[in-house]
């Protein structure tokens, strides 16, 4: 049976409700009504926060800088102490406890490996604080280099290695210990495109093979809906929307997740009621919202794909209006078009073709289905 998402108190209204999917129904880590308030600032750094992540979980937090996002991840790691609320960890309070007596371990962006050690005794050293026998280090060391496969490189000392290979390294001194959570801070933000990508690949093979709850803090969407089970968006210290990455993309419930998670057209509308639907107009074409919940101003959000642009009118469209194509910019796969819709500026994002299909000054036709409409009601 699915146990209820939790969540700040102040943003009931907005987020989305979705069950851990890896979890069996079990929490690894409870906060509750946490917040945290920096001396001097302004505005707290996190406002009370209640939010629970499941067992063997991949979690990412994902928001601008400020958000509140690295201070949740600080919280939970014992980094920072909450002003007000409870962190528990495997439904035990851990508020008061520093980072070395919680089972965690986290992994920054700029590693933090000793650079006097070779790739062995920097993996090696978290057990040897811990005062492991030195038969089971050997054995434990060469296991988590096994997964993070970088066997042979034990040898060398990190300023050899390439910034993907110290970022496996981070990985599995990180892993080593056998913790219960991995918090994982912006963790690729050094590595160039081609790496972040490769490492996305060796981050979510490695949590599914062990199973260990993964927290992973980000600004960057391409990481967060591309790895994680679900995803927290947050904005000024608050949880706006929790839910998987199709729910956050498909189904924002505010305004700032439309427009933070890909790339959407978000229009300003009066819904009224229609002939059986509620409708709205956009540059003057009517268009039927059975998912209007009530009439009234309101937000259309319109994903940029989810708009077709063609020679012609689309007659099985919910709305296809007459367009000027503005400006057109080339992405590799794709084309991405600003169009003048008598009056109404629309970006649409299509499939790039080796010949050019459209040019600034184009006269086109902007389509899209009343099915890809999300409604925000004010």
């Amino acid at each position: 049976m699915d146990m209820p998402l939790h969540h700040s108190s102040d943003d009931v209204g907005n987020a989305n409700v979705a069950a851990p999917t890896r979890s069996n129904g079990q929490f690894i880590i409870d906060l509750d009504q946490v917040s945290k308030h920096y001396p001097g600032a302004a505005q707290p750094a996190l406002h009370p926060t209640t939010l629970s992540i499941g067992k063997g979980e991949f979690f990412s937090i994902l928001g601008p800088s400020g958000s509140g996002k690295t201070t949740t991840l600080r919280l939970i790691a014992g980094f920072e102490r909450p002003d007000s609320g409870i962190v528990n960890l495997a439904n035990a309070d851990v508020t008061q406890l520093p980072p070395n007596k919680r089972d965690v371990n986290t992994v920054f962006q700029n590693y933090a490996l000793f650079p006097h050690l070779n790739i062995f005794d920097n993996v090696a050293y978290p057990l040897r604080m811990k005062r492991v026998r030195g038969a089971d280090i050997k054995a434990r060391v060469e296991e988590a280099l096994s997964l993070v496969e970088m066997s042979d490189f034990r040898s060398r000392l990190p300023h050899q290695l390439s910034g993907g290979q110290r970022q496996r390294i981070a990985l599995a001194r990180a892993l080593v210990g056998r913790p219960q959570v991995l918090l994982l801070d912006e963790p690729l933000g050094a590595l160039d495109l081609r790496l972040r990508q490769q490492m996305q690949h060796v981050l979510t093979s490695l949590q599914e093979q062990l199973g260990i709850t993964f927290v992973y803090v980000t600004h960057d969407q391409g990481e967060a809906l591309s790895m994680s089970d679900r995803v927290a968006i947050m904005n000024h210290g608050r949880i706006e929307q929790i839910g998987s990455p199709e729910d956050l993309y498909y189904s924002p419930k505010s305004e700032f997740v439309a427009a933070f998670v890909g790339k959407s057209n978000l229009l300003d509308v009066q819904i009224e009621e229609g002939r059986g639907f509620r409708e709205a107009r956009i540059a003057g074409h009517a268009i039927e919202l059975p998912q209007a919940r009530k009439t009234g101003r309101a937000k259309l959000v319109v994903r940029c794909e989810s708009l077709a642009v063609t020679r012609s009118p689309d007659h099985d469209a919910a709305v296809s209006l007459p367009a000027t194509v503005e400006n057109v910019l080339f992405l590799g796969t794709g084309l991405e078009i600003i169009l003048d819709c008598q009056g109404v500026t629309l970006t649409a994002l299509v499939t790039a073709q080796r010949e050019r299909q459209f040019a600034t000054g184009d006269t086109v036709y902007c389509s899209f289905k009343s099915s890809d409409v999300v409604v925000l009601h004010d």
